[in-house]
């Protein structure tokens, strides 16, 4: 027969468990990199109608990014008017989210509604037209290069790029009171 006896254990002390997940990065950032930019209520289509650039009869455009340094922007396109907003042809790439109302290209079969996301290659030429029964299109664009403004046979009309979209930007914000700490936080 063989007897066991309970062995006693004695606990190791007790070890502090660090959770590094929140503890901010400690290191410095690389020399040279530009700060964060945060737009408050970017997507909020009704606050401030200063903040919104006239670019043609009933479109304006709200800019939240002009990167002139890697040639890109982005901004809201709002057009309150139906009808078509401009024929234009992309140098590069293209991304938009349709935040309300719709809206289409001559050129293709589809329509963007609300929720909806699109990507337009470099090269494409398309007439962006806004349906008569809406009443209101909101459009997030994230447009890398620029884009030449073209008649229907391909005749360049004018053109905008981050450098042009800063100028409107600039004069328009000086014209209705926004200083220019606010347009140095779209800068990039």
């Amino acid at each position: 027969m063989t007897v066991t006896h309970p062995v006693e254990t004695v606990a190791a002390p007790a070890r502090r468990s660090i959770d590094y997940s929140k503890i901010p990065y400690q290191l410095p950032q690389p020399v040279g990199m530009l700060a964060d930019t945060l737009i408050a209520s970017a997507l909020e289509i009704g606050g401030d109608e200063r903040l919104w650039v006239p670019q043609a009869n009933g479109v304006a455009f709200k800019p939240l990014l002009l990167n002139v340094s890697q040639g890109y922007f982005v901004n809201l396109i709002r057009a309150r008017a139906s009808g078509v907003v401009s024929r234009h042809r992309h140098a590069g790439p293209v991304h938009g989210f349709t935040l309300r109302g719709r809206w289409h290209y001559l050129e293709h079969d589809w329509v963007s509604s609300a929720g909806d996301y699109v990507f337009e290659p470099p090269g494409e030429t398309h007439t962006l037209v806004v349906p008569d029964d809406v009443e209101e299109m909101v459009t997030l664009f994230h447009v890398t290069s620029g884009y030449t403004y073209v008649d229907p046979h391909g005749v360049a009309l004018g053109y905008e790029d981050a450098f042009t979209k800063l100028e409107q930007v600039t004069r328009h914000y000086k014209q209705v009171g926004i200083g220019d700490d606010y347009i140095g936080k779209l800068i990039r």
